[in-house]
């Protein structure tokens, strides 16, 4: 149960995330569906990077690290809560972003 807790709190700041920035910009309109799935997948990519697991692991996982000074590998500190939070959201909307302004680009 414990390793499903950050894949749950990813993929939610990442439709969370995919939401925020399909109402704030014109442009990546589009179906609900469309943001929650693209929210969702960039909240597990956002995550993963933040965190340090997965493939993305290096990118900011260190950082993330020395800021909360805990374990970022899996542990439920605060630091690594707060990692897959902000990664997840910044990750759902940046692909939410990217993969609305894409589809809107090749479906005119």
């Amino acid at each position: 149960m414990e390793a499903l807790i950050p894949i749950i709190l990813q993929v939610v700041s990442g439709v969370v995330g995919g939401g925020v920035i399909g109402g704030l910009v014109k442009s990546v309109g589009g179906s609900m569906l469309r943001k929650v799935l693209l929210g969702g997948a960039g909240g597990l990519l956002g995550g993963a990077a933040a965190t340090g697991a997965g493939p993305l692991g290096g990118m900011l996982g260190g950082l993330t690290g020395m800021m909360s000074g805990g374990d970022v590998a899996g542990g439920m500190d605060m630091g690594a809560i707060v990692g897959n939070l902000a990664g997840g959201a910044v990750g759902g909307g940046a692909i939410s972003g990217i993969g609305g302004m894409l589809l809107n680009k090749f479906m005119k």
